[in-house]
């Protein structure tokens, strides 16, 4: 039941040879066996962490968030450095999002990206500085972009003419002038999922450099204003865009911004990114008569999720990136303006995983290429897809491992799953877990730190988990405090 390889069986998956052994590309060393071969976390037994507060429930290792936030930092600011130039790093927190989180960040030397007046609100409230924030989205409301400039963002990053015109109209009211940054959409495709995919042109995000596309946006654009700028025909809507904010006199124009995409290994596409992009500086440089000072290249950097991935460590990334943008500038007649980065997944995600108690268990035949029948076994746990969606909406893939006791003898052929009233509720597609897997054991979902409770709902009136934080030597203590049924019932205005 274990062994033989079929069409049920990705490539990927392989029948581990120490079942105890976590792989170093998934699970960072806060995750270790103890002797007895229990999964521990930042030196906190499951079993403990189960019995003070329960599953399901996210579990958060301080000390991985801010090992890799200070690893990323030091990594770009070092080979920036290297040739005489600035970066900031945005702690993305689209990713994962609280009040304990935005603290270390800050006191990790980030700087947050928001995407929402929630984040940035959150942001605010958790005590980060205005100036050190960046206001995000591609349909910001009137009352969001006051509050950010009621708050002195650091950066607004705009996302269409339209919204040009918008923060203009509002910060002259406000008797201000909004630092601006223009998204571009620089025709990058990243290999992903299209849905996490952005600097491919047929979507919503930027505005796109190619040749001839200002006439999509030139009706937006008052009249005078559209003259005064010397928009031609040939123009791209990246450049309308960026003449219209230079002439508006509300608008202090700092740069540019662009995102490929997320979970990606392969260097190649940021560095073209940046290209393409500082080519559009020089251009836009030599129509201003002004230098450009910045230029943001959001994040996306890969994790690893499953065996055979190998994410890039910071260090390599920064220096190609650095190496790339510093030979195109020189080639430019450029300097290398003040870059930004926007890692999320990168810093949440190997930081989280999420516990969950084994219920049900029941094997189903199921019919292979080879036309004689294969057995796989379907474990169901406490949660599900309402506090991890990225599977259904993703397709996405994740590792589990038996937690609460070393995972000895024969493993078979898993697919763990949820107890919603939905076919496609599956956590983690292909794995193998014991044959001993029993009712009550606890499994741990590597790398869950990054848009699951994000994403997270209260479909079929579950509520939604807690999340704990942990550190070496340091108590676990709630972070995010988990809902009740109370919680929910109480916005039921009928009850």
């Amino acid at each position: 039941m274990a062994n033989s390889p079929s069409a049920a069986v990705p490539e990927w998956l392989r029948l581990p040879s120490d079942p105890a052994a976590l792989d170093r590309h998934i699970w960072t060393p806060s995750f270790e066996r103890s002797t007895g071969g229990e999964l521990t976390i930042d030196g906190h037994t499951v079993s403990d962490l189960v019995d003070e507060f329960g599953t399901p429930g996210y579990i958060w290792s301080e000390d991985t968030f801010r090992s890799r936030a200070r690893e990323y930092r030091q990594a770009f600011e070092e080979a920036f450095g290297d040739h005489g130039a600035e970066v900031s790093v945005y702690y993305a927190g689209k990713s994962f999002l609280c009040a304990a989180v935005v603290r270390w960040a800050q006191e990790e030397g980030l700087n947050l990206d928001t995407a929402s007046g929630g984040e940035l609100g959150l942001g605010l409230a958790a005590g980060m500085p205005g100036q050190r924030i960046a206001l995000h989205g591609n349909n910001k409301s009137e009352t969001e972009i006051r509050r950010a400039l009621e708050n002195g963002v650091g950066r607004i990053v705009a996302d269409s003419v339209p919204e040009l015109v918008q923060i203009d109209r509002i910060a002259r009211d406000m008797d201000t002038t909004a630092p601006v940054m223009i998204r571009i959409t620089p025709g990058v495709h990243a290999e992903t999922h299209d849905f996490i995919a952005t600097a491919h042109e047929d979507q919503k995000f930027g505005l796109s450099l190619a040749d001839g596309t200002a006439a999509l946006a030139e009706a937006d654009v008052d009249p005078a204003l559209r003259s005064e700028t010397a928009v031609s025909s040939s123009d791209s809507v990246a450049m309308l865009a960026a003449l219209v904010a230079e002439a508006l006199g509300g608008i202090d124009l700092r740069g540019f911004h662009c995102h490929i995409g997320s979970q990606i290994f392969e260097a190649d596409g940021f560095a073209l990114a940046a290209e393409r992009l500082l080519a559009f500086i020089a251009e836009v440089t030599g129509r201003i008569e002004r230098e450009i000072p910045e230029l943001d290249l959001g994040g996306g950097y890969g994790i690893g999720y499953i065996p055979g991935d190998a994410p890039r460590p910071a260090r390599d990334i920064a220096k190609d990136l650095a190496d790339s943008v510093a030979k195109s500038c020189s080639a430019l007649g450029l300097r290398i303006p003040h870059l930004s980065i926007e890692p999320g997944r990168a810093l949440s995600g190997p930081a989280g995983t999420t516990l969950y108690t084994v219920g049900t268990i029941k094997d189903v035949a199921i019919d292979a290429e080879s036309g004689r029948t294969q057995v796989r076994r379907y474990v169901a746990v406490d949660g599900g897809m309402s506090d991890n969606a990225r599977p259904v909406l993703y397709d996405a893939d994740y590792s589990v491992v038996l937690a609460n006791r070393e995972p000895l003898g024969e493993q078979v052929l898993s697919r763990v799953v949820g107890k919603h009233c939905e076919s496609g509720d599956i956590l983690v597609r292909y794995c193998y877990l014991p044959a001993d897997l029993r009712s009550g054991d606890i499994l741990a979902v590597a790398a869950t730190g990054a848009y699951c409770w994000s994403l997270s709902s209260n479909y079929n009136y579950l509520p939604r988990p807690g999340v704990v934080a942990t550190s070496s030597g340091q108590t676990p203590r709630t972070i995010v405090r988990g809902e009740t049924e109370d919680d929910l019932f109480a916005r039921d205005a009928a009850l």
